[in-house]
């Protein structure tokens, strides 16, 4: 699953520059995540950074977006390739 940010944010900062995918922005007004490239840390961290650093607990896994350890590791490989393409 991809995660998400809910309503529960305080907007501390805390969360995007700790994101290897660069997947979390800024939204209208709070911190949002890219599905697309989120891959829950799988191929960087045991867990995910943004869920591990956020004070207020507001990053649950979005049902929306249900994805499989394996599939999780899938994008994260492209992304890798993407970025090592683009460089």
């Amino acid at each position: 699953m991809s995660l998400k940010i809910t309503d529960e944010c305080i907007n501390c900062d805390v969360c995007e520059p700790v994101c290897p995918n660069e997947a979390i922005y800024m939204g209208e007004e709070i911190y949002e995540i890219d599905p697309h490239l989120c891959t829950e840390c799988v191929g960087h961290f045991d867990q995910p950074q943004c869920q591990l650093f956020c004070p207020v607990d507001c990053i649950p896994q979005d049902p929306d977006h249900v994805e499989t350890s394996e599939q999780l590791l899938e994008k994260y490989k492209m992304l890798i390739a993407q970025k090592s393409a683009s460089n």
